[in-house]
């Protein structure tokens, strides 16, 4: 099982990615040790989830988020 997430930051951006533990893969970010981009901003929390069966799936799944503006990626938080 994977899981595609949104993590909100301090400076409200929002950064999509892809794991199979998401508690593990949080606390990555708030360690520094997670993406490039969130090295360089502090994650604040997870605010989105939505479990995929394969890797295949979230990584496209994670590319579709990825391509909504931030306004249509809030409306999906929201839901």
């Amino acid at each position: 099982m994977y899981y595609v997430y949104i993590l909100e930051c301090l400076d409200k951006s929002l950064y999509t990615g892809i794991t199979t533990d998401i508690k593990r893969r949080f606390a990555e970010h708030k360690a520094k040790e997670g993406g490039a981009y969130t090295r360089s901003r502090k994650v604040v929390k997870i605010v989105y989830t939505e479990k995929q069966p394969d890797r295949s799936s979230a990584s496209k799944r994670e590319a579709e988020i990825k391509k909504l503006t931030k306004a249509k990626k809030l409306k999906l938080i929201k839901k």
